[in-house]
């Protein structure tokens, strides 16, 4: 029987969150470890302060962390005891988790487990391989057990409008210089040490075709780093929406929960996701999507998902960066 303990929960769980992913690759995030109970806390100056002013992708980013860190505990052998927001006094402490009973993890959680270092996030086109609706419909369940609804955009009209507002958001954006610049600070030239942020490998190339009716984000911006020729693809792949029925942190808190499920389950049967955030940082247009396609409900992620090579691997901070 394998042996276990608290302190190989507890640290197998700090390892994990560090590398849940985050907007722009910002891991907005420190852990504070107290006996056998681990913080999650807001890194408050790795905020978007022009996109993210409201911090809603910042603490969608720790949600991530939290169903990671909630993973790992349990391919421990611990079920996870969690407290969201448990202290109104201390707003930048997220959550709190700590080993609970033990429990011997079932077989998708050690699916989910593995995932962890493997999954990628995707940033072109994808290749023109259908994702079985059987899949679609379980990441569904995946998301609407954490607290999130995951709605698959199959319209064609709808599809075309949110792929517009993308483009209308995109080009709003970067004609704003505060919101180029704030890019440009997470952006990662080719041969960096930065620990952070988006490596030039994984921008779309300046002079690269409309791979999808979807923008892409442009980290380069004006300087023309760029991913090597021949890594796009063609295919949109499958458009779907994260919504929740209020929008406050808990709700935030729950989509990165939920979202990260997501990713990991479809990760483990070859399936990637492809983000597109620009207009949900738009007061107006995301107003205008909650209000026009989603029945009233607040708009919190837009995805594509599809078959993509492996990527890169991932630039994350050192366990002595984010461990308090």
């Amino acid at each position: 029987m394998t042996t276990r303990s608290p302190k190989q929960a507890l640290d197998a769980a700090v390892e994990a969150g560090r590398l849940a992913p985050s907007v722009h690759n910002t891991q907005p995030w420190t852990f504070a470890v107290t006996g056998e109970e681990i913080g999650l806390k807001a890194d408050t100056a790795r905020k978007l302060a022009v996109s993210d002013a409201a911090g809603r992708e910042l603490l969608i980013s720790c949600g991530a962390a939290l169903f990671t860190m909630r993973t790992a505990m349990r391919c421990q052998g611990y079920e996870p005891v969690v407290r969201i927001l448990p202290d109104p006094d201390r707003p930048g402490l997220l959550a709190t988790i700590r080993p609970g009973a033990e429990s011997e993890p079932d077989e998708p959680t050690r699916v989910l487990g593995g995932e962890i270092e493997r999954r990628h996030t995707h940033r072109a086109g994808f290749a023109d391989v259908p994702v079985p609706d059987q899949l679609v419909e379980s990441l569904v369940r995946a998301a609407m057990s954490e607290g999130g609804k995951l709605t698959p955009v199959r319209s064609l009209e709808a599809v075309d409008v949110l792929a517009a507002l993308t483009r209308a958001a995109q080009g709003v954006q970067t004609q704003d210089q505060k919101f180029s610049l704030e890019i440009v600070r997470w952006s990662r030239p080719r041969g960096s040490a930065r620990a952070d942020g988006m490596p030039a490998d994984e921008q779309p190339r300046e002079s690269a075709p409309a791979e999808s009716v979807f923008q892409q984000r442009r980290y380069s911006w004006r300087h023309g780093w760029s991913a090597p020729s021949g890594r796009d693809e063609a295919a949109t792949g499958v458009v779907a929406v994260m919504t929740t029925r209020d929008d406050g942190r808990a709700e935030w808190l729950a989509t990165g929960q939920a979202l990260q499920h997501v990713l990991l389950h479809a990760s483990a049967h070859g399936v990637s996701a492809a983000f597109h955030t620009q207009a949900l940082e738009m007061d107006l247009l995301r107003e205008f999507l909650r209000q026009e396609l989603f029945s009233g409900e607040y708009p919190q992620m837009i995805m594509r998902l599809g078959v993509a090579p492996d990527g890169e691997e991932t630039p994350r901070r050192p366990l002595s960066d984010v461990l308090e």
